[in-house]
């Protein structure tokens, strides 16, 4: 379906997910629909972006909002909501009508003495909008640049920038850390740029902030990479054949990501760190692959098994560019919006004594911001992984329901409501639970029709409604988020 703008043109209904979000509020007991389960106790803390005009100016990317954090708290059988801009350094300028800070996609107008500057001494951006996570004490939102930023998980008040107590060279990351449940360690990757580039994996023991390097790898063309693989005992990085020459990046006066180019001739390698001695075992492909999420991996009968959501090239980049996204359109009752490319859930295995990569489609139902029982099962052989989708026979031109995978027979269930919106779903394990999918999924919906959102419970089984609770107003289109159980 379509909306109209004030001038009469056509746009796509799901405009309100990319509307910015100017009003801050907490709301006391949401009128909710259902029963919440007596055992589900808690807070679903989301991240993602709320605002995209800064000055006049339209920001040129989904990813390059500026972050606001949201806080469902859920207790005896009640829904509160709240949320709050990060205050960052980004987002006090923008407030101010300025853009000082390169975003992913949306530099400032800066000379190019000022460009080379900045990348030989690079201020990286500090608009932390995509996940959140647990650093020592601090809960933490989290981007790609290498700079964190603590917030109070009840207030959401923003605390500061998270300082690290080691001497790790600062560098391009992922907002998809691992927890290792039987290591207790958080796990992550940087990327140091410049004429001899360098991926380093990284250890930070519970209650540190002390980054452990376990070893590193030379790269002479970066590739981007949203996030990576974890199994018992390796770091995979999977180098899609989207890359990046830092060196040109210097002259280009292009934002980020419009620096890296789609070479599918390189096919896609497979970086395996050894977390033992920090050793490094390469693999390749000749398919050239794109993906932003990895779901799952884990060891089996001396294989390694990679699952990920897969695109068939890098196109999905700059089809979340918002004059992609959002139009116009003429307005025709044949009206179609743009689509986003194909995706697909698909199994990648790596035997590193043949040396060999294997891959097949895992499922019909596409999968993206995939999500599992993460604490029983990362790293560890799984069956259900659960996402956002679309209708394979008609995709859609934005994410328009959630779908259950199970991986194993490649069977799914969807839940879908005409002109909904659903966001990453988070599985919540019922307290004792013995099987992997006993628990809740819980997704916030964008309601396209009333302007409004709503916190979604579904019983992770079937993906039947247990439960819905309405926000007075639309939560912007966001990206990852946790939930934090009562204690």
């Amino acid at each position: 379906m379509s909306t109209t703008d004030a001038d009469g043109t056509s746009l796509p209904d799901y405009v309100a997910g990319f509307a910015d979000q100017p009003t801050e509020v907490a709301v006391e007991d949401l009128a909710t629909t259902g029963a919440i389960p007596e055992w589900l106790e808690g807070d679903l803390l989301r991240n993602g972006p709320a605002m995209w005009r800064v000055g006049g100016r339209r920001l040129n990317h989904w990813f390059d909002g500026m972050a606001m954090l949201h806080r469902f708290s859920i207790h005896a059988g009640k829904v509160s909501y709240a949320n709050r801009f990060l205050r960052s350094k980004d987002y006090q300028a923008a407030k101010n009508g300025s853009i000082e800070f390169a975003e992913f996609a949306t530099d400032p107008c800066r000379s190019l003495f000022k460009r080379m500057t900045a990348n030989f001494s690079p201020v990286y951006s500090s608009n932390a909008n995509v996940n959140i996570t647990k650093v020592a004490d601090d809960f933490v939102a989290m981007t790609e640049t290498p700079i964190q930023i603590a917030f109070n998980p009840e207030t959401l008040d923003t605390l500061g920038v998270v300082e690290y107590e080691d001497s790790l060279t600062p560098g391009i990351t992922t907002a998809h850390p691992h927890y290792d449940v039987t290591t207790h360690e958080l796990i992550n990757y940087m990327l140091k740029m410049g004429r001899n580039s360098t991926y380093t994996v990284f250890g930070i023991p519970r209650g540190s902030k002390h980054r452990q390097a376990i070893g590193t790898a030379d790269t002479p063309r970066p590739s981007y990479m949203h996030s990576f693989a974890l199994t018992e005992n390796y770091i995979v990085l999977m180098e899609f054949p989207f890359v990046v020459n830092p060196l040109s990046m210097l002259l280009s006066g292009r934002p980020f990501i419009e620096n890296y180019r789609w070479k599918p001739e390189l096919g896609t390698t497979f970086t395996l760190f050894d977390r033992a001695d920090g050793s490094t075992t390469r693999l390749h492909t000749d398919e050239p692959w794109f993906a932003f999420h990895h779901v799952n991996a884990y060891e089996e009968s001396g294989q390694l098994i990679l699952d990920v959501s897969v695109y068939a090239d890098a196109e999905i980049v700059s089809d979340l560019f918002l004059n992609s996204l959002l139009g116009p359109v003429p307005d025709s009752s044949d009206y179609r919006p743009p689509q986003l490319p194909p995706f697909s859930l698909r199994r990648f295995t790596l035997d590193l004594q043949a040396n060999t990569v294997q891959s097949h489609q895992l499922c019909e139902q596409p999968l993206e911001l995939p999500r599992i029982n993460y604490g029983s099962h990362n790293a560890r052989a799984y069956r259900f992984a659960y996402g956002i989708s679309v209708d394979p026979t008609e995709p859609a031109a934005f994410l328009d329901r959630l779908a259950r995978i199970d991986v194993e027979s490649g069977e799914s269930i969807v839940w879908y409501e005409p002109n909904t919106y659903p966001g990453e779903p988070v599985f919540v394990s019922r307290p004792g639970a013995s099987d992997e999918d006993d628990g809740v999924v819980l997704s916030v919906v964008l309601d396209a029709a009333a302007g409004s959102s709503f916190l979604l419970v579904l019983d992770a089984r079937d993906l039947s409604e247990i439960a819905r609770a309405t926000v007075p107003q639309a939560v912007p289109f966001g990206f990852h988020g946790q939930f934090i159980r009562s204690d």
